[in-house]
């Protein structure tokens, strides 16, 4: 951490709780914490002054639905790619991620190499890999899930990833649009199955993340009590479940970049561009649906490339969020969706220094936050590791 308190001056806030901006704001830093943050205010005595001069300055981002391992390298060289993809998130401003589904244990050897100080990489949220049904996943993503059937084998499954070290459980309630031989619906897990699940994780105090993208999955996730929905594209033909979303705070996260991704890669079979592009227009309209009940989105861009997850966030806001909610969606929102909203998400006194300058109104045009060359400086724990100004 820095010696000397930092003190950010002449900022634009948007601080992630979706209030309107504030000009001329100075946010100090000490110990890689945000000690103040008072509009009209000087730098206190002693404080290096960085001036922002008008800048944007934000809650680093949060990007909630990535899988950080699936990368195209040779198995014995993941280790130096989850490395570089981890300084890519940095750079794409992104300081926070939670992975929802990994092979092996590359990624907990890398958060542990972060937190020690040998490389520089975002917050690591993690489950492991993903508890599911035997099904034709399996044979897909073969070690990045755990098969297990029966209430009982649920159970061990879940309890094998929180002994590994997960910070959430991620189960799959339906299957994966991309994986031949298998369907969004029905549910591949039983109520019982994903009952055991839930009970296990809760009682231990963790999240559990829900892939469920057809409509009875999703019924049988909202009620059964996943605290978040990944996907869930055909959510909109489901309103008492997103009534019942809103009113239990159970997060959406939508992953809208994946559609088109799929649908637009000639070398994959016809039937999975089909379904790619049918469930992309069904996304859209979830989008929109869920807005109206007012549930809470989180974006999570799930397809690569690594650090380019901010592309998210500007489809989010095509589907019908406003610039204001979808940098929401993508700061305290995410924060939540990581059990981490008492450390992150929003600029205020207390929290984690992670935190986004931008060099221009991200309300006026979201896209900047895809535009490298707008990225003036990201911090982690206040300290500077990517942007233009971080050299």
């Amino acid at each position: 951490m820095a010696a000397e308190p930092l003190a950010l001056v002449g900022a634009r806030l948007v601080d992630g709780t979706g209030a309107k901006p504030v000009d001329d704001v100075t946010v100090t830093i000490e110990g890689g914490r945000i000690a103040s943050v008072a509009a009209g205010a000087p730098a206190p005595e002693g404080a290096r002054v960085l001036d922002l001069e008008g800048r944007t300055l934000m809650p680093g981002l949060v990007e909630a639905h990535v899988h950080m391992s699936s990368l195209d390298v040779p198995r014995e060289l993941e280790a130096h790619g989850v490395a570089k993809a981890a300084r890519d998130f940095l750079a794409g401003g992104i300081t926070t991620i939670r992975d929802v589904g990994s092979y092996g244990r590359s990624l907990f050897d890398l958060r542990d190499a972060i937190a020690l100080g040998l490389c520089d990489g975002p917050r690591m949220v993690l489950c492991g890999q993903i508890v599911a049904a035997t099904s034709a996943g399996a044979r897909t993503f073969t070690t990045m899930y755990r098969p297990a059937d029966g209430p009982d084998e649920m159970r061990r499954a879940v309890r094998e990833q929180l002994a590994q070290g997960a910070d959430f459980v991620k189960t799959m309630v339906t299957g994966a649009l991309n994986v031949v031989h298998e369907g969004i619906d029905p549910p591949q897990l039983t109520r019982k199955e994903l009952h055991a699940i839930l009970d296990e994780a809760h009682r231990h105090g963790f999240l559990v993340a829900a892939h469920a993208e057809g409509v009875e999955g999703i019924r049988l996730a909202v009620e059964l009590g996943v605290d978040t929905l990944e996907h869930g594209e055909q959510s909109w033909r489901a309103p008492e479940a997103l009534a019942a979303m809103a009113e239990r705070g159970i997060v959406l996260v939508p992953t809208l970049c994946l559609f088109p991704l799929i649908e637009e890669l000639e070398r994959l079979p016809r039937w999975m561009r089909e379904r790619a592009k049918a469930l992309g227009e069904e996304a859209g309209r979830t989008v929109r649906a869920a807005k109206a009940a007012g549930v809470q989105m989180a974006m999570g861009a799930d397809a690569g490339p690594h650090g380019e997850n901010a592309r998210e966030l500007v489809l989010l806001v095509e589907a019908g969020l406003s610039p204001m909610e979808g940098i929401v969606a993508a700061t305290s929102v995410g924060a939540r969706t990581c059990a981490l909203q008492d450390e992150l998400g929003t600029v205020e006194a207390g929290k984690a220094a992670d935190l986004l300058v931008l060099d221009g109104d991200p309300l006026a045009d979201v896209r900047i936050f895809t535009q490298p060359e707008r990225r003036w400086l990201v911090l982690k724990d206040g300290l500077p590791l990517a942007g233009s100004a971080a050299g």
